[in-house]
């Protein structure tokens, strides 16, 4: 049996094909795109270009596939790296230790890759990419808040322009429009109501961060479970693969 026959055994030799001759970029490498990287990995794509700026750190461990007692402190792409290569080690992968801004997106989303996955958690970035990603009407999916979520059974995938009960959606729309752009963009969210929830399940911003503020990272801390976080890689991942896999009109 090879690696990819039971992917093959599902979505037909056609369909492997061409996730095997695929390119994605996966933008963030936190509890979302971690684990998207690794499921595309795992199904056959044949180019990845991950991206991310961050370390590894304990807060991470509760949610994040990449973050163990033995990465803490590592590089995410460095990390990442070293898991896709063990996982496929025929992917032509490249990692990207990059911090996403106006400046750095030519480079993040250089090649005219197939599909884009916006993981990103930070508003900043995230609008950046987002951004550029409609400007450019590339094929995307980007995800929205995951945090403050207990309900598997509310992840959805729709249009930016459509969602509801998502604090971070509505930011982003209202942040779009500002410049002129009009907020359509595939996307999974949780359209569960999060405002009852407990205060406890809200911190501060995390004080050992300080020196990541100047990027615009400083931001609460958000309750947050593998699970939930985890389908929402999953589903990311999942609407990539079907992208990849039909054919070319």
């Amino acid at each position: 049996m090879t690696q990819f026959q039971r992917t093959e055994q599902l979505l037909g030799g056609e369909a492997l094909a061409r996730i095997r001759q695929a390119f994605v970029v996966v933008v963030g490498l936190g509890a979302v795109g971690g684990l998207a990287s690794e499921a595309l990995a795992r199904s056959g794509v044949g180019r990845l270009r991950l991206v991310d700026h961050d370390t590894i750190r304990p807060s991470n461990l509760n949610r994040q596939i990449l973050a163990t007692w033995d990465t803490l402190g590592q590089k995410k792409t460095d990390v990442a790296e070293k898991r896709i290569r063990s996982i496929s080690p025929d992917c032509h992968l490249e990692t990207l230790d990059s911090f996403v801004h106006a400046d750095t997106l030519d480079q993040i989303l250089t090649g005219n890759p197939d599909v884009v996955i916006d993981a990103i958690d930070s508003l900043n970035p995230k609008i950046e990419l987002v951004a550029e990603l409609i400007r450019r009407k590339q094929t995307a999916i980007s995800s929205m808040g995951a945090a403050l979520r207990i309900d598997p059974t509310k992840i959805r995938i729709g249009d930016l322009a459509e969602i509801t009960h998502c604090p971070l959606a509505a930011f982003l729309r209202k942040r779009l429009r500002r410049r002129q752009i009009e907020p359509h963009l595939p996307c999974v969210y949780s359209d569960e109501e999060t405002r009852l929830l407990h205060r406890d399940a809200v911190f501060p911003p995390d004080e050992t961060e300080i020196h990541l503020q100047e990027k615009g990272r400083r931001r609460s801390s958000l309750g947050s479970l593998p699970t939930i976080t985890g389908i929402f890689g999953l589903t990311a991942a999942h609407w990539t693969l079907m992208q990849l896999a039909k054919p070319q009109a």
